[in-house]
């Protein structure tokens, strides 16, 4: 299927894939500022935004979906930054095509993901709706944090509970939620459940690698996080204390400022002829 694409910028050309539930708008974050310098391509997933797609598939389709976008825009070379189950289909697009990628960054994210999650309970469903619902109308209100979001499911993807990532929640990942399918739900339950683990394929890996974690990430684990960077060739890897799985929201400078050191380190990620 042809993916609904968000385009900004110019230069050598940056993958981005969104996260469950996201949308290629989700990665707004990295895109506004990359986008300074490279070109970013910001695809809504199958069966997210855009891409409709209400039958059920599998977590495979999105990698074929991707791969005849990169030809589509005769993309024969670019760096792949992925946040969470993004990271997680930039390793296997890595995997299946070294030689057509020159970089990967990987956000909150692992070859063998695995959560620390604790059972939800009613309650912390009822304080999510409440606190998105007065948070979506009145984005990073204090009181609505201190009273809903500390003691909804909200606290396990922000450590810090700023109204700044509050403003993130309502802008993108209200829009996140409600874009995301029934069916790209069923896809992601079902290579859980399936026990991903990609770790035995990352040896022959040398591109360079950038991995950031969060360390009270209950998502994906930063532990799970730290394995995978040891199992790369050439890469770095940063934990940010007191963050969790949307830390990009939470510090969005000091990430970015990461970000932008390592590509500095690393031009050969970022300064191949190929461009749109």
């Amino acid at each position: 299927m042809n993916l609904n694409v968000e385009i900004e910028g110019e230069g050598f050309p940056i993958l981005c894939l969104h996260g469950h539930p996201g949308l290629g708008g989700s990665m707004s974050v990295f895109t506004n500022h990359l986008s300074q310098k490279y070109l970013t391509i910001a695809p809504d997933l199958r069966g997210y935004g855009k891409s409709r797609f209400r039958e059920n598939f599998y977590m495979r389709d999105h990698l074929s979906d991707l791969q005849k976008l990169l030809d589509r825009y005769r993309l024969d070379r670019c760096l792949l930054l992925g946040w969470s189950l993004g990271g997680i289909l930039a390793l296997e697009l890595v995997i299946s095509d070294p030689q057509r990628f020159s970089g990967l960054i990987l956000i909150a994210s692992a070859a063998r993901p695995r959560s620390s999650h604790p059972k939800v309970s009613w309650q912390d469903l009822l304080y999510t709706g409440i606190g998105g619902i007065v948070n979506y109308i009145k984005p990073g209100w204090q009181w609505n944090i201190d009273n809903f979001g500390r003691r909804s499911l909200f606290r396990h993807l922000l450590y810090q509970q700023t109204p700044e990532a509050y403003q993130y929640l309502a802008t993108e990942g209200v829009k996140a939620y409600l874009g995301t399918s029934a069916a790209a739900n069923k896809a992601l339950s079902q290579a859980l459940r399936e026990g991903y683990n990609r770790l035995d394929a990352l040896t022959e890996i040398d591109l360079p690698s950038l991995i950031l974690a969060g360390a009270r990430d209950r998502h994906i684990t930063a532990a799970f996080s730290y394995e995978t960077a040891q199992k790369l060739r050439n890469c770095q890897w940063k934990c940010y204390p007191n963050t969790a799985h949307l830390f990009p929201w939470e510090i969005p400078t000091q990430v970015l400022s990461d970000i932008d050191r390592w590509l500095d380190n690393h031009p050969e990620a970022v300064t191949a002829e190929t461009s749109l």
